[in-house]
């Protein structure tokens, strides 16, 4: 491809956004690599190790488990005959519109000794007390490992779905010519040539799954993100809170580098596979369990928790809880708003600037810019207090200094903060996205418009930005519904007062009162629901 345009303004500007971007998680782990020695030395002696272990085993029991529901369930809906297998093709997408911290607090209400479950066991087996019968504890960190899995399968089972339905059947054919069995063939051919979808989607799951902060802390299971929330908001040392945070910010980037080397040696299969498959016919026993464990990850993933919301709704949703949900709202959409449309400008400008511009590393400010996304939001609030507060204090000074009044924390204390801080965060949804429209252009549209005497300024407005609106909008939508869920950099970053949808209800999680939240919830969840019916719908029409 010959690049368009040289303008060394554009240039400029690309590199200076991705630097702006990075600049924040730079400073952090400065500071966390600089912190001090003796502080590193105590953190490692008495708790670095425990909040180690238990990041690391929740990670596993995670990743373990979405694997077992996102391939068995992509499995079945490809390669089986299963009833209602058009409904369940999609509906095992909804567990991902539901956050974990939700279903963590329901499924804990369900299953809790005063709650509806064990109330009824001790009415019908006459049990007086929890020295008569044997519970499960939901409160441990095999129960956080369950609650996170069960919303975050989906990403294995998509990108696993769609690896199946993909691969080219000759080869399947082929190796039932040889006398595999289909079983057989499934282990030994079609799921090696899912393997590298299976390993985005599992780093996808393990970045999640280190991000989390709001399940863990409701279970009381003490990973890296509680200890930095912990150590800045309790002991407001912001060193040891940097320390741990560099440490966490290795431990994905480790987890990413991985994966990519993983799939460095695979090679993608014919460029023109034969899609007509033939399903493996399932009997009867065989249907029922098959039923029964793809509709168990729908039921227990989206439709109980959002049953249990409802009722809560329905039972306890006042005046006065509306007019809070309202003014929250506010909140939510104001930042949201405008953290969506400033990732999607930046990615239309770098985006655009990687197609059109000459410069032999063009591609690298979008790809550096990308890279907040794999930065957990504890992480990036951090980095976000490590960069704004200087700054904030070397303003403060040069005002006193000039005899002005000391303007106070107008970056690190302000909703310049956060939206900053979803803006590194989601840039790299808005970056794939349009990327991805992009491509779908004609190259000779680029030409076209330079043959006709058009400078750059018309090119984009009239040809490139007009093809590229319905993409703009999905772009949009991604990011604002991201930006509407994000919990731990808000929770960091908020100014005194502010609070959003998810703050509001995670302190009423915290303060075991969700019932006066439950529309907030609901709220959240149907916002969550877009990306998905975008998501689904794109599909469809492939």
């Amino acid at each position: 491809m010959i690049a368009l345009h040289n303008s060394k303004t554009w240039t400029y500007s690309s590199y200076l956004i991705a630097l702006v971007l990075m600049v924040p998680v730079l400073v952090m782990l400065v500071g966390g690599i600089s912190a001090s020695t003796q502080l590193f030395a105590h953190l490692w002696q008495t708790v670095l190790p425990t909040y180690l272990e238990n990041t690391v085993i929740l990670a596993f029991l995670v990743v373990l488990l979405s694997l077992i529901f996102g391939v068995l369930s992509a499995a079945i809906i490809t390669q089986t005959d299963i009833v209602f297998k058009k409904q369940l093709r999609w509906l095992l997408l909804l567990p991902l519109a539901m956050p974990a911290y939700l279903v963590a607090y329901l499924y804990t209400d369900l299953f809790d000794y005063a709650g509806p479950v064990q109330r009824s066991l001790r009415t019908w087996f006459g049990w007086q007390s929890p020295n008569d019968y044997w519970f499960f504890d939901i409160r441990t960190l095999p129960g956080a490992a369950l609650m996170l899995a069960l919303v975050l399968f989906p990403y294995i089972y998509m990108l696993t779905r769609g690896a199946f339905e993909q691969q080219d059947q000759n080869l399947i054919r082929a190796s039932r010519l040889l006398g595999l069995t289909a079983k057989q063939s499934f282990f030994k051919v079609a799921l090696p040539l899912a393997r590298p979808a299976i390993a985005v989607a599992a780093s996808l799951v393990l970045m999640e799954t280190l991000a989390d902060f709001a399940t863990v802390q409701y279970f009381s299971v003490h990973t890296l993100t509680t200890a930095i929330y912990d150590t800045w908001l309790g002991y407001g040392d912001l060193g040891a809170a940097n320390a741990l945070a560099s440490v966490l910010m290795l431990l994905v980037l480790f987890v990413v580098l991985a994966e990519q080397r993983s799939r460095a040696g695979l090679r993608h299969q014919s460029a023109r596979p034969n899609l007509q498959r033939e399903l493996i016919k399932l009997s009867s026993s065989q249907q029922v369990m098959a039923s029964f464990f793809c509709w168990a990850l729908v039921i227990f993933g989206f439709l109980l928790p959002l049953a249990l919301l409802i009722v809560m709704a329905v039972e306890y949703s006042n005046v006065a809880q509306l007019s809070v949900l309202i003014s929250t709202g506010i909140n939510s959409l104001k930042i949201s708003v405008i953290a969506a449309t400033v990732a999607v400008l930046i990615a239309l400008s770098l985006g655009l600037y990687q197609r059109l511009h000459s410069d032999k590393y063009r591609q690298l400010p979008q790809q550096i810019s990308g890279f907040g996304y794999a930065i957990p939001g504890t992480v990036l609030a951090m980095a976000m207090l490590s960069t704004l507060g200087p700054i904030d204090h070397w303003l403060n000074g040069v005002a006193e200094f000039l005899g002005f009044a000391a303007p106070g924390l107008i970056l690190s204390g302000s909703l310049f903060a956060i939206i900053f801080a979803l803006v590194v965060r989601f840039s790299a949804i808005a970056n794939g996205t349009i990327i991805s429209g992009i491509k779908q252009i004609p190259q000779s549209l680029d030409y076209a418009p330079a043959s006709l005497g058009v400078n750059l300024t018309g090119s984009l407005t009239k040809v490139h930005l007009p093809i590229l609106t319905p993409t703009i909008v999905v772009a949009w939508l991604l990011v604002f519904v991201e930006a509407m869920k994000e919990l731990p950099a808000v929770l960091l970053l908020r100014p005194f007062n502010f609070e959003t949808l998810s703050s509001q209800i995670y302190q009423l999680i915290s303060d075991e009162m969700l019932e006066q939240g439950a529309l907030g919830a609901i709220l959240i969840v149907l916002f969550g629901l877009l990306p998905i019916v975008l998501l689904n719908k794109s599909k469809e029409e492939v």
